[in-house]
């Protein structure tokens, strides 16, 4: 994607990762975990192009208009949750709490954007950052973050020591040279990191009268993380500055996960940029490799909806896969990257997730991954038109 938008469609790298000593911690603190391809079980991925009733599917028209809103069902359903219908409508406050022309010595103009939700059940609140180069004309295309940062600390003022970025590390000069403006969404403005009861933030507003935690098939953590980055979307499509159809959504491992998800459901993000997302992101469950759904959910049981405990030990009685997820991004560019010893997130499970969403791709008249062998180390697989 650049301010003109180009043509990348199906994007997978295997890179070296910085995440070696976590990866090798996390081998030896699960003794149980397969990492052996040889000991990867059978396994038969749900099909793509029939639906539920059984008819193939063979024009774009029916994936758009039957099978794409039947596999976003069974994700809404099964692994992620459906976001309940509010028990009294939700108020939406957007304020601009402050402007900084000169940020980064004049390279951007940075936007400090308050967006509150009430109704009769409580109040929650987020702070969306929005940073727009200054010497580009308007509007200008967007990177979007699912951010681990918090929007309100210190990691996001410029940092004079090291020109071109902020204190997190991050080069945000570099999105200004070319053109781009920067948007972060702070993960836990909405929703603890792994949240167990629920009674804060924004869930409490959509429960109904005598409610205190979600029901089986509702929203958890990603659940909200993601519905967090759609509201922080609706705020750029008012923003005169911002171009609200060219915005990249992208995150890293959680918010990889969180990533897709949103993007798979909100097809207004031009394209979803996914690092090491793993279980629940770009990996397939059925491999059962590295991180699985048990581990997923005895360290942090409600990221998910309840109803995917079900299917613990038992992915293959899951009506969908991840290869699904990709393929609801169609045809919209996604880009999938992944560190080659972080087994824990079985990148072999993400490249296959993204080689089966390729029919979809093709379906749309876009080119799909050709090979289903993992790209060797540092070599980018980019299809293009």
């Amino acid at each position: 994607m650049s301010p003109k938008i180009n043509c990348v469609i199906l994007c997978f790298i295997l890179a070296m990762s910085g995440s070696f000593a976590d990866a090798r911690e996390q081998k030896e603190y699960d003794g149980d975990v397969n990492y052996d391809e040889n000991k990867i079980p059978h396994y038969d991925l749900p099909p793509l192009l029939v639906t539920a009733e059984g008819k193939p599917v063979t024009t774009a028209e029916q994936w758009a208009n039957e099978r794409r809103p039947q596999i976003v069902a069974l994700f809404s359903n099964f692994i992620y949750g459906r976001v309940p219908e509010p028990a009294s409508p939700i108020q939406t406050e957007v304020e601009v709490v402050e402007v900084d022309p000169d940020f980064m010595d004049g390279k951007a103009t940075r936007k400090d954007i308050s967006i509150k939700f009430s109704n009769d059940q409580g109040k929650a609140e987020m702070l969306v950052l929005v940073f727009v180069p200054n010497n580009a004309e308007k509007p200008v295309p967007a990177f979007m973050k699912h951010s681990f940062n918090n929007t309100r600390s210190n990691d996001f003022k410029a940092d004079p020591s090291r020109p071109g970025r902020i204190k997190n590390g991050w080069p945000l000069g570099e999105f200004f040279d070319r053109g781009y403006a920067f948007v972060a969404v702070y993960q836990q403005d909405l929703v603890g990191h792994n949240d167990v009861s629920f009674s804060r933030g924004i869930h409490r507003l959509f429960f109904k009268d005598g409610q205190s935690f979600p029901k089986a098939r509702e929203w958890g953590v990603l659940g909200a993380v993601a519905w967090g980055g759609m509201r922080a979307l609706d705020y750029l499509e008012t923003d005169d500055d911002v171009d609200a159809s060219r915005v990249a959504l992208m995150g890293h491992s959680k918010m990889g996960k969180a990533t897709l998800w949103t993007a798979a459901q909100d097809p207004r993000f031009a394209m979803a940029i996914s690092a090491q997302s793993g279980c629940a992101g770009a990996a397939l469950w059925r491999r059962k490799s590295g991180e699985t759904l048990q581990k997923m959910v005895t360290r942090f049981p409600y990221w998910l909806c309840r109803n995917a405990w079900k299917f613990i030990g038992q992915e293959d009685d899951l009506p969908i896969d991840q290869h699904m997820m990709i393929a609801l991004m169609a045809p919209r560019p996604v880009y999938i990257a992944s560190g080659i010893e972080d087994t824990w997130a079985d990148p072999r499970g993400e490249y296959a997730s993204a080689y089966h969403a390729s029919q979809v791709y093709e379906l749309l008249g876009k080119k799909g991954m050709t090979s289903s062998k993992l790209p060797p180390l540092g070599d980018a697989i980019i299809e293009n038109d």
